[in-house]
């Protein structure tokens, strides 16, 4: 795409809208940011504009947004928000960041999404590659901003995408060379309608683009996920821990095995994978499809799992206070999540539910709750509905806030208990996002 000296409006200032903005700027772009967030949160995205000379407008989305040849959309901004729908009305351009940064961008893509997991995987691919002797960037929705790379990734070197539905939703030629979904469960379903169809459906947009030349691996256990498939002009690799393939991974006695038209080209032990659960044997069989494509060395790709220690927020262990151990959970922003965290422990579990709540169905957590819960604290908006729902099954608290749980947790709990912060919801009704939460979790948890 020829972008010198187009204008080009750029919706979200935060760290997507910025990096975009720079891109569009370094491409002899003329852009403007938009975003009608408050001065206060985005104090640092306006030094930073203000800085690169970019210009733009804080606290509205006022006409000039229009007058644009094209719109960059960040992944935080609703597809039906207002200013989305008027620039549909007037027949504008609009596509996604990851769009726009895969426009000028040479390098590999390893685009991956999925409901849950995805966080995980990206950062797990990104360091089994670089781990392999490839250089590899991670990106997305965490690390760095796709477009903050775009240009000075190589034409050899890969990236790691985290791809959110959000970002899918508004594709047009993005086109990774290898896209994995892990799963796909309700969630964020005020943003499709209620509509897991919806849903479902712009997921699978990852593979639209996609040639064969390309490769797609999909989790063979995903119901939901196997339903919505539909055939795909790429390779398709599948992983599973219930049942064999013939291309791909699947687990076979508590062994990883990785084949290729049936024939076994690697193994590991689930053993050899330092993080650990089901949902992590499948996150790491997606990256050891993907390391395979690429023919990278068996005794290094064995060594990045054997190595990797996880990701932030991801069921993290804070600290231990007599004998209790806090665990940040705070990137389990939907029911999905938060059962895999409960199944994670067998000690008496002291839950933090509650946020900004995203249409979620409590009753698919009622029998691990009861099950595996000594006590809920409800915080954020959802507090009440999280009470309604559970006081009668299990000892329930209203909390203000992350200070007064902790306080509460650190004199009701016992040694051998666990303080679980697993929100099952999103966090912008308290916190910027759930980085915030959680690192205000652990600042609190560390205070004591």
């Amino acid at each position: 795409m020829e972008i010198k000296n187009k204008k080009i409006s750029i919706i979200g200032a935060v760290r997507s809208g910025t990096a975009a903005a720079k891109l569009a700027k370094n491409l002899g772009a003329l852009p403007f940011v938009s975003d009608a967030g408050s001065e206060e949160k985005l104090r640092l995205s306006i030094e930073y504009l203000k800085s690169e000379k970019i210009d733009f407008e804080i606290g509205v989305h006022s006409n000039k947004v229009f007058d644009c040849d094209l719109m960059v959309v960040s992944p935080g901004v609703p597809s039906d928000a207002e200013v989305i729908k008027t620039a549909k009305s007037k027949s504008i351009k609009i596509i996604s960041e990851i769009e726009f940064a895969s426009l000028f961008c040479k390098a590999n893509v390893i685009a991956i999404t999925g409901t849950n997991g995805k966080t995980t995987t990206t950062a797990l691919c990104g360091y089994l590659f670089n781990e392999c002797g490839v250089k590899t960037y991670t990106a997305g929705n965490i690390g760095l901003a796709f477009s903050e790379i775009a240009l000075a990734a190589k034409t050899n070197d890969f990236i790691s995408l985290e791809v959110s539905s959000f970002q899918l939703d508004f594709i047009d030629k993005f086109k990774p060379k290898v896209a994995m979904i892990l799963n796909i469960t309700p969630d964020h379903l005020n943003r499709y309608e209620n509509s897991i169809d919806k849903y479902a459906e712009s997921k699978l947009r990852i593979f639209e683009n996609q040639d064969d030349n390309d490769y797609l691996i999909l989790n063979n256990d995903s119901e939901l996920l196997m339903h919505y498939y539909k055939n795909a002009k790429s390779t398709v690799l599948l992983f599973s821990t219930s049942k064999k393939v013939s291309n791909g991974c699947y687990l076979e006695n508590s062994t990883i095995k990785y084949v290729r038209n049936d024939n076994l080209e690697f193994t590991c032990s689930v053993s050899d994978i330092f993080i650990q659960g089901e949902h992590n044997i499948q996150n790491a069989m997606a990256v050891i499809i993907a390391a395979k494509i690429f023919n990278l060395d068996d005794r290094k790709i064995l060594e990045a799992l054997k190595s990797f220690k996880g990701v932030e927020h991801r069921l993290e262990l804070v600290r231990e206070i007599e004998g209790i151990r806090f665990i940040n959970d705070s990137k389990a922003t939907n029911i999905d999540s938060v059962i895999v965290a409960l199944k994670s422990f067998n000690n008496p579990i002291l839950l933090i539910l509650g946020g900004q709540d995203k249409g979620n169905d409590y009753s698919m957590i009622e029998n691990l709750v009861t099950d595996k819960v000594k006590k809920i604290y409800a915080i954020g908006s959802s507090s009440d509905k999280i009470f309604n729902f559970f006081h009668q099954k299990v000892k329930t608290e209203i909390k203000k806030d992350l200070e007064e749980v902790i306080n509460a947790a650190l004199s009701e709990a016992r040694s051998g208990d666990v303080v679980l912060l697993s929100p099952a919801c999103a966090s912008f009704d308290m916190f910027d996002n759930y980085q915030h939460r959680g690192k205000v979790f652990k600042e609190i948890v560390n205070s004591k």
